[in-house]
């Protein structure tokens, strides 16, 4: 299920959005701005977890602890 919104975005966010369809990274601006709305909750998510890890003090999640804090997140 999906639901329709309205949203206000300035002239160069539009303009952005629609250089992107045009370049074929997207097919429509609701393509564009659902993606970007996916990326940030995965963002979001991603500095949860990482908060959750940093709080661990069990010597298991050590390593992981410094792998993850090397590491650049890719979240697209």
């Amino acid at each position: 299920m999906s639901t329709q919104i309205a949203v206000r975005l300035s002239d160069d966010v539009i303009e952005f959005v629609d250089g992107l369809v045009r370049a074929g990274v997207a097919t429509s601006r609701a393509e564009v701005v659902h993606s970007a709305l996916r990326r940030e909750r995965r963002r979001i998510q991603a500095e949860e977890d990482a908060a959750i890890y940093a709080r661990e003090t069990d010597d298991e999640f050590a390593a992981l602890r410094a792998k993850a804090g090397r590491r650049k997140l890719d979240i697209d």
